[in-house]
């Protein structure tokens, strides 16, 4: 089971990078600066980010949802007493 306070830790972090390198992403298109290398280092980057997001989640033994909204594991009816 996955301590939920290292799961929301860690996913703030991959989630502030994912952010930061598609805001970048986002700049450079609004820049016109879609060719060369600023452009290729920083879709590199976002790729990076988004797999090492996905990663986590898929490395993840358990849904962290349950722990966030007291729900019982693997349930979708009301709540834990």
């Amino acid at each position: 089971m996955i301590n939920i306070d290292d799961f929301r830790f860690k996913s703030h972090h991959l989630l502030l990078e994912l952010d930061a390198a598609t805001n970048h992403m986002m700049m450079l298109v609004s820049a016109r600066k879609i060719t060369g290398d600023p452009w290729s280092e920083a879709a590199e980057r976002q790729k990076q980010a988004y797999e090492a997001w996905a990663a986590f989640l898929s490395e993840s033994e358990t849904n962290p949802m349950p722990c966030l909204d007291g729900r019982a594991a693997d349930s979708y009816g009301p709540l834990e007493d």
